[in-house]
C-alpha cells in the first residue's frame, strides 16, 4: 500500500547525490570485505601477470566495477513499476544465492534422492509440531493475558512468574528440562510431546504479552458498556473485546508462528524426526552435510514464505473492518 507522504523511490534513485552516495557506500563496503584478513605486505607485494587479479590496485578495481554495476542496476530498475522492481530484485538476489551455493560443488543427484524424504517426513513433522504448539500457546496466552489484567493478586502473580521464567530461559534449556526433568518426577514423556510442550510454554509466555497489549488497546469504556448491559466476562471477551483486538494481535502472533517453525529445529536434540534432525542424519552417512543443510534451509524458507502469505491475507481480512 502506498501513502501520499511516502518518498517517491522512482524520483529518488535518479538524483545524482543519491546515486553518488550509494556508489560510495557499496565501494567502501565491498572493498572492506575484499581486504578483510589481508596484510599490508600482501597488498603491496609485486604481482606477476595480470595486475587486476591481486594486490591493492586489483582489489580496488574489482570493488569499483561491482559498485558501478550495482549503481547502474538500481538506477535502471527505478524506471520500472513497483511490482516489476520487486520481482527483478528478488530474482537477482536469488541468482546471487544460487551462485554462492554453487561454490560448494553440491551433489544434485544426492539432493534429489533425499529431498522427498526430507519433505514427507521432516517438513510434515515440523509443521505438525509447530501447528499443535501454536494452538496450545494461544490458549495459554489468552489465559495468561486475562490473569495479568486481573485484579486478583494470586492470578497476576502466577502469570507474571510464568512469563518471566519462560522468557528468561533459553528454549533449548527448556527442552532439556522438560524431556529429562519430568521423568525424575515420575512423568515419562516421549520426544514429540516434550518438544510440543516446550515450544508451547516458551511461546505462550511471549504471546501472553501480545494478547495483553491487544486487549489493553480496546477502550475501557467498552468494558463498562458491556457490564452495564448485563454481559458477563466471557461474553464480553468473546463477542466484543477479542474481535476488536485481533487486528492488533494477529501480526505479532504470525511472526511468533514463523519463529516457532524455525525454533522447532531445537527439538532435534531429543530425537524428534523433524527437518534439522534428518538433515544431520542423512548428511553424516556420506559426509555430504552441505547438501542436506542447504536443502533444509530452502525448505524452511519456502514454508516461511507460505506462512507470510497466509498472514498477509488474514491481516487484510481484519483490516477491512477499519476501512471507512
Amino acid at each position: 500500500m502506498l501513502y501520499p507522504d511516502t518518498v517517491d523511490a522512482e524520483i529518488l534513485v535518479h538524483k545524482p547525490w543519491f546515486v553518488a552516495t550509494m556508489f560510495a557506500i557499496i565501494l567502501a563496503v565491498f572493498l572492506a570485505f575484499n581486504l578483510t584478513g589481508t596484510t599490508m605486505g600482501e597488498l603491496m607485494r609485486p604481482v606477476i601477470g595480470d595486475p587486476l587479479q591481486s594486490g591493492l590496485y586489483g582489489r580496488f578495481a574489482v570493488a569499483f566495477v561491482v559498485a558501478v554495476i550495482f549503481s547502474l542496476n538500481v538506477v535502471l530498475i527505478g524506471f520500472a513499476s513497483l511490482k516489476i522492481q520487486i520481482a527483478i530484485v528478488w530474482l537477482e538476489l536469488l541468482m546471487l544465492f544460487l551462485a554462492f551455493f554453487e561454490t560448494f560443488h553440491l551433489s544434485l543427484p544426492f539432493i534429489w534422492e533425499k529431498l522427498p524424504f526430507l519433505i514427507t517426513q521432516g517438513a510434515v513433522t515440523t509443521l505438525y509440531v509447530s501447528a499443535i504448539s501454536i494452538v496450545i500457546a494461544s490458549v495459554i496466552a489468552i489465559l495468561g493475558a486475562v490473569a495479568k489484567l486481573s485484579t486478583n493478586g494470586f492470578a497476576y502473580a502466577i502469570a507474571s512468574f510464568y512469563t518471566s521464567f519462560f522468557r528468561g530461559l533459553p528454549l533449548l534449556m527448556q527442552v532439556y528440562l522438560i524431556y529429562l526433568g519430568l521423568p525424575q518426577l515420575g512423568f515419562v514423556i516421549d520426544a514429540v510431546p516434550a518438544g510440543i510442550l516446550a515450544l508451547s510454554l516458551c511461546y505462550g509466555a511471549y504471546m501472553t504479552e501480545i494478547f495483553r497489549s491487544g486487549i489493553q488497546s480496546i477502550d475501557r469504556g467498552q468494558w463498562e458498556a458491556s457490564r452495564s448491559m448485563g454481559f458477563g466476562f466471557g461474553i464480553t471477551m468473546r463477542r466484543i473485546i477479542l474481535p476488536q483486538a485481533l487486528p492488533v494481535i494477529i501480526p505479532p502472533t504470525g511472526n511468533q508462528f514463523i519463529s516457532m517453525l524455525k525454533d522447532s529445529s531445537l527439538v532435534s536434540v531429543i530425537g524428534v524426526w523433524e527437518l534439522m534432525f534428518l538433515a544431520r542424519t542423512l548428511g553424516q552417512k556420506t559426509f555430504q552435510h552441505m547438501e542436506m543443510l542447504i536443502s533444509t534451509a530452502l525448505i524452511y524458507w519456502g514454508m516461511s514464505i507460505c506462512l507470510e502469505l497466509i498472514q498477509s491475507r488474514i491481516e487484510r481480512h481484519y483490516a477491512r473492518s477499519k476501512v471507512r
